[in-house]
Protein backbone atom coordinates (compact mmCIF):
# COMPACT_ATOMS: atom_id res chain seq x y z
CA UNK A 1 0.00 0.00 0.00
CA UNK A 2 1.28 3.42 -0.95
CA UNK A 3 1.33 5.90 1.91
CA UNK A 4 -0.74 9.04 1.74
CA UNK A 5 0.16 11.93 4.26
CA UNK A 6 -2.62 13.98 5.21
CA UNK A 7 -1.77 17.79 6.12
CA UNK A 8 -3.02 17.99 8.99
CA UNK A 9 -2.57 17.24 12.92
CA UNK A 10 -6.15 16.18 13.71
CA UNK A 11 -6.32 12.31 14.43
CA UNK A 12 -9.89 12.80 13.89
CA UNK A 13 -9.97 14.30 10.52
CA UNK A 14 -7.49 11.32 9.42
CA UNK A 15 -9.97 8.79 10.60
CA UNK A 16 -12.53 10.78 9.27
CA UNK A 17 -10.34 10.37 5.15
CA UNK A 18 -9.18 6.55 6.37
CA UNK A 19 -13.72 5.80 6.04
CA UNK A 20 -13.89 7.86 2.89
CA UNK A 21 -10.83 6.02 1.23
CA UNK A 22 -10.75 3.25 2.80
CA UNK A 23 -10.76 0.56 -0.41
CA UNK A 24 -8.19 2.91 -2.32
CA UNK A 25 -5.23 1.18 -1.70
CA UNK A 26 -3.51 3.93 0.08
CA UNK A 27 -1.87 3.98 3.76
CA UNK A 28 -2.49 7.19 5.36
CA UNK A 29 -0.52 8.86 7.91
CA UNK A 30 -0.64 12.57 9.81
CA UNK A 31 1.67 15.19 8.67
CA UNK A 32 4.71 15.42 10.80
CA UNK A 33 3.84 17.28 14.16
CA UNK A 34 6.70 19.41 13.84
CA UNK A 35 5.33 20.89 10.16
CA UNK A 36 3.41 24.28 9.99
CA UNK A 37 1.90 25.10 7.69
CA UNK A 38 0.79 29.11 6.76
CA UNK A 39 -2.40 29.06 5.58
CA UNK A 40 -1.68 32.68 3.16
CA UNK A 41 -4.19 31.61 0.55
CA UNK A 42 -7.15 34.00 -0.28
CA UNK A 43 -9.73 31.16 -0.93
CA UNK A 44 -10.24 27.42 0.31
CA UNK A 45 -8.73 26.12 -2.55
CA UNK A 46 -5.57 28.26 -2.74
CA UNK A 47 -4.92 27.20 1.00
CA UNK A 48 -5.62 23.68 0.88
CA UNK A 49 -3.45 23.53 -2.72
CA UNK A 50 -0.57 25.09 0.22
CA UNK A 51 -1.25 22.31 2.76
CA UNK A 52 -0.94 19.58 0.22
CA UNK A 53 2.00 21.09 -1.87
CA UNK A 54 3.96 21.83 1.58
CA UNK A 55 3.41 18.47 2.98
CA UNK A 56 4.36 16.64 -0.15
CA UNK A 57 7.37 18.05 -0.80
CA UNK A 58 8.36 18.38 3.35
CA UNK A 59 7.80 14.75 3.17
CA UNK A 60 8.53 13.51 -0.01
CA UNK A 61 5.51 11.35 0.15
CA UNK A 62 2.04 11.96 -1.83
CA UNK A 63 -0.16 14.41 0.35
CA UNK A 64 -3.86 15.55 0.74
CA UNK A 65 -5.08 18.60 2.25
CA UNK A 66 -8.76 20.39 2.97
CA UNK A 67 -9.84 23.71 3.78
CA UNK A 68 -13.31 24.24 4.63
CA UNK A 69 -15.32 26.84 6.27
CA UNK A 70 -18.94 28.50 6.25
CA UNK A 71 -19.73 31.52 3.81
CA UNK A 72 -22.77 33.66 5.00
CA UNK A 73 -24.70 35.83 2.36
CA UNK A 74 -26.07 38.76 4.63
CA UNK A 75 -22.16 38.68 6.11
CA UNK A 76 -20.99 39.14 2.76
CA UNK A 77 -19.15 35.54 2.83
CA UNK A 78 -18.15 35.93 7.09
CA UNK A 79 -16.44 34.34 8.29
CA UNK A 80 -15.49 32.44 5.33
CA UNK A 81 -11.49 31.45 6.05
CA UNK A 82 -11.74 32.65 9.12
CA UNK A 83 -14.21 30.21 9.97
CA UNK A 84 -12.40 28.51 12.65
CA UNK A 85 -10.69 31.35 14.16
CA UNK A 86 -14.09 33.25 14.52
CA UNK A 87 -14.03 32.23 18.44
CA UNK A 88 -12.03 30.16 21.26
CA UNK A 89 -14.57 27.47 21.14
CA UNK A 90 -17.52 26.17 18.53
CA UNK A 91 -20.28 28.09 21.07
CA UNK A 92 -18.45 31.15 20.86
CA UNK A 93 -18.21 30.84 16.69
CA UNK A 94 -21.93 29.79 17.23
CA UNK A 95 -23.02 32.61 19.38
CA UNK A 96 -20.97 35.22 17.63
CA UNK A 97 -22.81 33.98 14.26
CA UNK A 98 -26.15 34.76 15.54
CA UNK A 99 -25.23 38.12 17.17
CA UNK A 100 -24.01 39.18 13.54
CA UNK A 101 -27.08 37.99 11.84
CA UNK A 102 -29.69 39.44 14.36
CA UNK A 103 -31.98 41.91 12.35
CA UNK A 104 -30.94 40.02 8.72
CA UNK A 105 -34.14 38.35 7.58
CA UNK A 106 -31.62 36.64 4.59
CA UNK A 107 -30.14 33.71 6.39
CA UNK A 108 -28.77 31.14 3.31
CA UNK A 109 -25.21 30.46 3.73
CA UNK A 110 -23.28 27.57 2.17
CA UNK A 111 -20.78 25.08 3.31
CA UNK A 112 -17.39 25.32 0.87
CA UNK A 113 -15.13 22.74 0.93
CA UNK A 114 -11.80 22.54 -1.21
CA UNK A 115 -9.33 19.18 -1.47
CA UNK A 116 -6.13 19.24 -3.22
CA UNK A 117 -3.74 16.24 -3.95
CA UNK A 118 -0.06 16.68 -4.67
CA UNK A 119 2.31 14.28 -5.70
CA UNK A 120 5.39 13.82 -3.83
CA UNK A 121 7.23 16.51 -6.23
CA UNK A 122 4.73 19.36 -4.60
CA UNK A 123 2.51 19.72 -8.38
CA UNK A 124 -1.10 19.34 -7.82
CA UNK A 125 -3.02 16.38 -9.50
CA UNK A 126 -6.24 16.77 -7.88
CA UNK A 127 -8.00 19.62 -6.82
CA UNK A 128 -11.72 20.00 -6.25
CA UNK A 129 -14.38 22.24 -4.44
CA UNK A 130 -17.44 21.52 -3.12
CA UNK A 131 -20.77 23.65 -1.76
CA UNK A 132 -23.20 22.55 0.45
CA UNK A 133 -26.28 25.42 -0.01
CA UNK A 134 -28.44 26.17 3.65
CA UNK A 135 -29.44 28.37 5.88
CA UNK A 136 -28.90 29.46 9.11
CA UNK A 137 -30.98 28.41 12.26
CA UNK A 138 -32.00 31.53 14.75
CA UNK A 139 -30.81 29.16 17.75
CA UNK A 140 -28.72 25.74 17.96
CA UNK A 141 -30.90 22.43 17.15
CA UNK A 142 -30.30 18.57 17.61
CA UNK A 143 -27.37 16.99 18.85
CA UNK A 144 -24.29 15.98 18.33
CA UNK A 145 -21.96 18.25 15.27
CA UNK A 146 -19.31 20.29 15.48
CA UNK A 147 -18.07 23.55 14.21
CA UNK A 148 -21.66 25.21 12.78
CA UNK A 149 -23.43 22.13 12.58
CA UNK A 150 -26.23 22.71 15.00
CA UNK A 151 -27.00 25.76 13.18
CA UNK A 152 -27.03 25.22 9.56
CA UNK A 153 -29.75 23.65 7.92
CA UNK A 154 -30.12 21.97 4.75
CA UNK A 155 -33.78 22.28 3.56
CA UNK A 156 -33.21 20.24 0.38
CA UNK A 157 -31.64 17.11 2.47
CA UNK A 158 -34.80 17.43 5.08
CA UNK A 159 -37.33 17.31 2.00
CA UNK A 160 -35.58 14.57 0.15
CA UNK A 161 -35.78 12.69 4.10
CA UNK A 162 -39.54 13.43 4.42
CA UNK A 163 -40.54 12.61 0.95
Amino acid sequence: MKPLVVATGNPGKLQELQAYLAESGWTLQLKPADLEIEETGQTFAENAALKAQQTAIATGEWAIADDSGLSVDALNGAPGLFSARWGHSDRDRIDRLLRELTGHEQRTAAFICAIAVASPQGNIVLAVEGHCPGEILTAPQGAGGFGYDPIFWVPELCSALLS
